[in-house]
Parts: structure tokens; C-alpha cells; sequence
């Protein structure tokens, strides 16, 4: 039989408005004494941490906080964050954040008990059973938007801030013991953060449906995801406070990162080495680039892409999908190309070079080579 394959699903997700009352007994659950709440600058500032916080504080948990995460975290975040672990007598880390809280949170949790630099456990082949099992300790996670799906995920993506490379790092316990799925802890995203986390989510769901590697049960969730997405994000975008609009969005997003077990493509390889030398947010260099390599990829998935357009209510086939992602974008305030963002061509060798050795190039349709990465990315820019 030639249909072979390892398939992994998700863990406890405590989803709901107001469920963020419950994240004392989620980390009880999950055996924290005194966990470490891990977020970025930004969040740390804001009312729903203060709130995570108190509710912590309350139940006896203390108000462990750290938040020297960069929007892309590389190795200094993290050992600053595996110190105050140390210094702070934790012994678990609640991830609360965007992509960049929730990877370096769980990223803490992978390494603090690790004897290995971070980059041996990087996502190739079985690397991740070089780490010490016992020593990961567990994690609770909390997303505040709805984007990344790392919440549901056993990954973490760690910036190198000498080479500027990006890095999946893996392992099986680096899957949050509880999620928290509280739509209320996303409104107040800023517009633009609401669209290019929506956009993430909705790249995650397309790249794995279109994957040819084989996975029938996450192809099934990529589909229902998009459709969420196409749903929902225009919604929640001029309707911030709109509570269901968010919950459909945080569940597109879980079920993104849920489905790319099945592979990713070309959108995030090029994205990649864009945001890690360019700072750019990642899912909004995700939405610039999503037309250029749905063109790129058409002669591979020209009829799969016209059965999910017929899912979603699309007319026209691919000509039709691919009409209504560059509509959803502008329509978004998505800016057209990466120029748009401060991407130049002055570094495009370099790019094509991390782009081509990027983890997730290997699950696109069509082969990467040198010359047609560099016309992509050129038709990007």
C-alpha cells in the first residue's frame, strides 16, 4: 500500500468567551505551581495581561511575568527567558501572546532543562529526540489573536540574530498541555493586526490543501478553514467587537496550524527569509505574497483549487479563487507588493538562498529551484 503516513492531532482547547477565568485551572491541570507567563512588550502593557495575572495571583499561582520577546524572537529572547525561569523558581510556562509570545513561551519550556544549543533540535528529521523529554516542562498557552495556531501546535519558529534565519524548532512536548481559546482577549487588536493574522491563518489553511504530500483528514480542515476566513475576517475587520466573528477566527486559525501538518509551500519559504531580514509581520508578508505563488503553482493545483472554490461559494474556478484572494487583500488594505513593506532587490540572492533551504519549500506543488524562486520573488517585489 503506497498511502503511508504519521498523522498527529491537537490537545485540550478550553474555547469560549470568558474562558480566560479559567487559566488558574488550566496551569493546576496541566501541574504548575508557579508558572512563568511569557508575552511581548506590547501585551505585557495591556489590560487582558494585568487580568491574566490577577486571576494567576489569586489562585496562589504568583505573578511570574516575562516579556523581552521581539515581534520575531531569536536565541537572546530566549535566554533571557530561560534566566528568569531559572531565577524566578518557575516550573511552567503559560504562552500568552501572538505567534512571537506563544513560540518563545513554548520555546522556554523546551530548552530550559536542554544541555544542546536551540538549533539541534531544529525540525529535521528525528533531531527532536536528541532533547531531554523529561527536562521540558509543560506549558499552558493562550492566544490573543487569531493568526498563527501555534496554541494547537508542537513547533516554534526562532530567529538566528547572526545568520537571520528562520528555524522551526520541534518536539512532541512542546504541544501546550491546555489551550485557552477566549475570543474576548482579541479585540482590541489593532485593524491591521486583526488582517494579517487573519491572512496567516487563511495562508496556513491554502498551503496545506494544496500540499502533495497526503493527509485526507487535515485536507478536510484546511478547506472548512478557509471558508471560515472568507467568512469571518472581513467581518471581524469592520466589526471589531464582533464576539463570533472572533470565535470563527480562532478557530480558523487552530485548525490552520492543526491542517499544515500536512505540509506548507511556497508563500511561507519566500515569507520567511523576508520578515527575518526585513522585520516584516509575517502573516501580512504571507497575504502580499499569496497571489504570485498561487499563479506559480496553478499547473499542479488548478482543479483542486476550483473544488475549494466551489466549497466556499466561489464562482469561476481557479480564475475565480485567485480573483477573489487579490479582492480580499485590497479590499483589506493589504499593500500590493513587498516593495510596499521595504523590501528591496538588493538582497533577492540571499532571500532565493534561505528561501530554497526553508523547511517549508519542500511541501510546495511545484519544485523550487534557484532561477524560478528568484522570478517569484521578483514578481513579488
Amino acid at each position: 500500500m503506497s498511502l503511508v503516513a504519521n498523522w498527529s492531532y491537537p490537545t485540550s482547547v478550553r474555547f469560549g468567551a470568558g474562558r480566560i477565568r479559567e487559566l488558574a485551572e488550566a496551569a493546576r491541570v496541566a501541574g504548575m505551581k508557579k508558572p512563568l507567563l511569557v508575552t511581548d512588550r506590547r501585551l505585557a502593557a495591556l489590560p487582558i495581561t494585568a487580568n491574566a495575572l490577577d486571576i494567576l495571583d489569586a489562585a496562589g499561582l504568583g505573578r511570574g511575568l516575562f516579556s523581552e520577546v521581539d515581534p520575531n524572537p531569536n536565541e537572546i529572547n530566549l535566554a533571557a527567558g530561560i534566566e528568569a525561569f531559572k531565577a524566578g523558581g518557575h516550573d511552567g510556562v503559560i504562552a500568552f501572546g501572538g505567534g512571537s509570545g506563544l513560540d518563545l513561551g513554548k520555546s522556554i519550556a523546551l530548552m530550559v532543562g536542554q544541555t544542546r544549543p536551540i538549533w539541534d533540535f531544529e525540525d529535521i528529521g528525528d533531531w527532536w529526540t536528541r532533547a531531554d523529554a523529561d527536562a521540558i516542562v509543560p506549558i499552558v498557552a493562550v492566544p490573543t489573536t487569531a493568526g498563527t495556531g501555534s496554541e494547537v501546535g508542537r513547533a516554534g519558529v526562532i530567529t538566528n540574530s547572526e545568520t537571520h534565519v528562520k528555524k522551526i524548532i520541534f518536539h512532541p512536548k512542546m504541544l501546550p498541555a491546555v489551550t485557552i481559546c477566549d475570543p474576548e482577549l482579541t479585540v482590541g487588536m489593532p485593524k491591521m493586526i486583526t488582517v494579517g493574522t487573519g491572512m496567516d491563518a487563511f495562508a496556513h489553511c491554502l498551503e496545506a490543501y494544496s500540499s502533495p504530500f497526503y493527509h485526507p483528514m487535515s485536507q478536510g480542515i484546511a478547506l472548512e478553514g478557509m471558508r471560515l476566513v472568507k467568512e469571518n475576517l472581513p467581518l471581524v475587520a469592520a466589526e471589531p467587537e464582533n464576539i463570533d466573528g472572533r470565535a470563527e477566527m480562532m478557530s480558523a486559525a487552530a485548525m490552520g496550524a492543526v491542517a499544515f501538518q500536512k505540509g506548507l509551500g511556497a508563500i511561507h519559504s519566500l515569507s520567511h527569509p523576508v520578515g527575518a531580514i526585513y522585520n516584516t509581520h509575517h502573516g501580512l508578508t504571507n497575504a502580499v505574497v499569496m497571489p504570485a505563488v498561487l499563479v506559480f503553482n496553478r499547473p499542479a493545483i488548478e482543479e483542486q483549487i476550483a473544488r475549494a472554490a466551489a466549497y466556499m461559494g466561489i464562482d469561476g474556478g481557479f480564475d475565480g479563487f485567485l480573483d477573489y484572494v487579490i479582492k480580499l487583500r485590497k479590499d483589506l488594505g493589504v499593500p500590493d507588493k513587498l516593495s510596499e513593506l521595504g523590501v528591496g532587490t538588493d538582497r533577492i540572492d540571499e532571500m532565493v538562498e534561505m528561501a530554497l533551504v526553508d523547511p517549508t519549500a519542500g511541501g510546495n506543488p511545484v519544485k523550487l529551484t534557484a532561477e524560478n524562486t528568484k522570478t517569484l520573488f521578483e514578481a513579488c517585489i
